[in-house]
């Protein structure tokens, strides 16, 4: 099965320096702007079906860049990890995300419990006989796809994540 995956647009936290994690987070008008002009950017591509993360941020993007032409359809597993106490909170603690692979962060989750939410849902999804679907969601489901699809280590996908080296194209292509 082929995934897009699209990072939902910019938030408001995004723009202030916070971590949203597991809060609904609010799209900036960045944010809007980028979720509107998503599908003339990718205008070739076609997938049968966008789901997206259950957090607003991601059902924002996705409704806006998608709802007109794609049913959209919402995912828990899809959530950013839960920070737990970090959510919400300034992204500082990021700088230390290898720390969180394996350990939950305080009364949250792991990066490992990201991975097997999104284990959890690609197997369900490839069992409906889908060729090609899109995601939008945040950070950790990303970097699952990246250990899942691409075989990396954690620590691989942390080191060569495409937000540390400020790289965002408009989806990046996985086969599950």
């Amino acid at each position: 099965m082929k995934i897009t995956y699209f990072v939902h647009g910019t938030t408001t936290d995004n723009e202030t320096g916070r971590a949203t994690g597991w809060l609904p987070g609010e799209l900036s008008q960045l944010g809007i702007e980028q979720s509107k002009k998503l599908p003339e950017l990718v205008k070739d591509s076609s997938f049968e079906v966008v789901y997206a993360s259950d957090l607003q941020r991601a059902i924002d993007s996705a409704e806006l860049a998608f709802g007109k032409t794609h049913q959209i359809r919402t995912d828990m597993r899809l959530r950013e990890a839960n920070y737990g106490d970090f959510n919400g909170q300034p992204h500082s603690f990021k700088d230390s995300m290898k720390e969180y692979v394996d350990t939950p962060f305080p009364n949250g989750e792991s990066y490992k419990d990201a991975e097997a939410h999104m284990r959890s849902f690609i197997g369900e999804v490839k069992g409906l006989g889908l060729q090609h679907i899109a995601i939008v969601a945040s950070e950790a489901p990303q970097l699952a796809l990246e250990v899942i699809a691409n075989g990396k280590t954690w620590e691989q996908a942390i080191d060569q994540n495409w937000r540390r080296r400020k790289a965002w194209q408009p989806g990046w292509i996985y086969e599950v």
